[in-house]
């Protein structure tokens, strides 16, 4: 079969990624073909629209649901059902490496002799306003080191932020937004190097994380009683080693589990190779509009102009 990759981040590589890795894994025969049977898409531009003549399958790594009036199957975040057309498998899974390492959790002997707490983020035009009150408000009680763009504190940037965040006891790690099942690299990052994090974003973290090994802050008008629970545990070594040697992860999400759920998605798609989406009716009017209007949106002065609104 011949496959393709468009609208992937820049660095994305189109011969070498998670899919073609899984691909490879369950022996399927296939090249990278500019001509697809099976087109791979995701957040970042348009050029889908000139595929035609091929099966679409949309991944995000964002927080926006798969529209499945121009895709006929979608992967992302939301905790939604529509036949088998789409898939929960949120994007830190991409990385085996960094998801193994929190099932597999090790503890250093110099966990307490850390320094207190860092922020590391790069800008705060998309983010909701929490993380930085929050900020603000920690730092009443202690300096919290800042060593991205946004409201460094450092005087110099960091460069990496695994040997950066692993240096401290707690890890402000707030999503962009609040959204059901939207957890990102923010949550898995300090985990995956035993800092302790102090979460804000997808209300139902729960559902895939251990909630005891975090301190889930679910509003703004928790902010008080978290920077409580900080403080104690930031003062009482005991305590902060007892809720770190919590698992990060619950029992039965292990790896496995959500690889066999991604080869038969996988699997799926490829026996019935059907399409999905319809080119009659209303859908037919609104692929043709999201089309037209995707030719605009691919000026780089349209786009620079709809990323700062």
């Amino acid at each position: 079969m011949k496959i393709y990759f468009v609208d992937f981040w820049p660095a994305f590589d189109i011969n070498n990624n998670f899919i073609t890795k899984r691909l490879i894994q369950n022996k399927y025969t296939f090249s990278i073909d500019p001509n697809p049977d099976f087109l791979f898409c995701s957040s970042f531009g348009h050029s889908h629209f000139k595929y035609e003549n091929c099966i679409k399958i949309y991944f995000t790594g964002e927080n926006n649901v798969p529209d499945f009036n121009i895709y006929d199957y979608g992967i992302g975040f939301h905790h939604i059902q529509f036949q088998d057309r789409y898939l929960r498998f949120p994007l830190y899974l991409w990385n085996e490496n960094l998801y193994k390492s929190l099932s597999e959790k090790k503890l250093e002997e110099n966990i307490l002799n850390r320094k207190f707490c860092n922020f590391l983020y790069t800008n705060n035009k998309q983010a909701d306003p929490i993380r930085e009150k929050f900020f603000i408000a920690l730092n009443k009680y202690k300096k919290v080191d800042s060593g991205g763009r946004f409201l460094n504190n450092l005087g110099h940037g960091v460069k990496n932020k695994f040997s950066f965040i692993q240096d401290y006891k707690f890890t402000i790690a707030f999503e962009n937004s609040s959204v059901s099942g939207y957890t990102t690299e923010k949550l898995v990052d300090p985990m995956s190097v035993n800092s302790l994090p102090i979460y804000w974003g997808n209300p139902d973290v729960n559902l895939d994380f251990n909630i005891n090994s975090i301190l889930h802050l679910k509003n703004e008008n928790q902010i008080e009683e978290i920077i409580a629970q900080i403080i104690y545990l930031d003062t009482n070594d005991v305590a902060y080693s007892k809720k770190l040697k919590e698992p990060w992860l619950k029992n039965n999400l292990t790896l496995e589990t959500w690889i066999e759920k991604l080869d038969i998605f996988l699997h799926n798609i490829f026996k019935t190779s059907s399409r999905r989406i319809t080119t009659y009716g209303y859908n037919s009017f609104y692929f043709t509009e999201q089309k037209f209007a995707s030719r605009f949106l691919d000026f780089p002065i349209i786009r620079k102009i709809v990323k700062n609104i």
